[in-house]
């Protein structure tokens, strides 16, 4: 049985390719489309079961950028989470879209782990919103803001990254964490990442 079901969509052949076989050697089921239209087209074609999925989307394309395919699955109630892998210079955007509601964002190049671990992040992310916390009443007690915080740190986001897609200030950002730990009753992010993924 796999993992999760990826859709991965970029315009480099060459990293679909590498970044596919990669996503399938961890377990994961892979379609890899060369462009937001193409997903899309295929998406709606699809049906859809109750298996975990993500979209794992550049940010730059022609024909639709990630900001666009990102648009257009909110348009269309698509509540896909979102993964986007970015080119240095794309962090703004990158930041953007995290705003918007994408789980996490990625620089090229990566390392493997760095790319898993993200997609599992935002699936659990994903699951623990839909209310499906496996009855963890602790995070309950969060407020949305340290929520969203909760999540950005799971997504490994230092203070800097978390204070500009939420747009606080870091202070701002090191109180909510802090407020946050304390009502999870963590010490550490090894133990958030626990509460998180429901193992705490």
């Amino acid at each position: 049985m796999t993992e999760a079901r990826i859709y991965l969509v970029d315009d480099n052949d060459g990293f679909r390719e590498s970044t596919a076989w990669l996503l399938e050697t961890a377990g994961f089921e892979v379609q890899a489309y060369a462009s937001g239209p193409a997903f899309l087209d295929a998406y709606a074609g699809e049906r859809h079961g109750t298996e975990p999925c993500c979209l794992v989307s550049d940010i730059r394309m022609p024909l639709m950028s990630g900001l666009q395919l990102q648009e257009e699955l909110r348009r269309r109630g698509i509540g896909l989470p979102l993964v986007f892998v970015t080119a240095h210079g794309d962090v703004p955007l990158a930041v953007e879209a995290m705003r918007k509601g994408a789980s996490n964002f990625l620089e090229k190049p990566f390392s493997d782990e760095a790319v898993i671990d993200a997609i599992r992040a935002a699936i659990v992310n994903a699951r623990n919103h839909a209310g499906s916390e496996a009855g963890d009443d602790r995070l309950a007690k969060l407020s949305p803001r340290e929520r969203q915080v909760m999540d950005l740190v799971v997504a490994s986001k230092p203070n800097k990254i978390i204070a500009d897609v939420l747009g606080i200030s870091v202070k701002t950002v090191e109180l909510h964490r802090s407020n946050m730990m304390n009502k999870l009753g963590v010490r550490s992010l090894p133990e958030l990442m626990k509460v998180a993924l429901g193992h705490g």
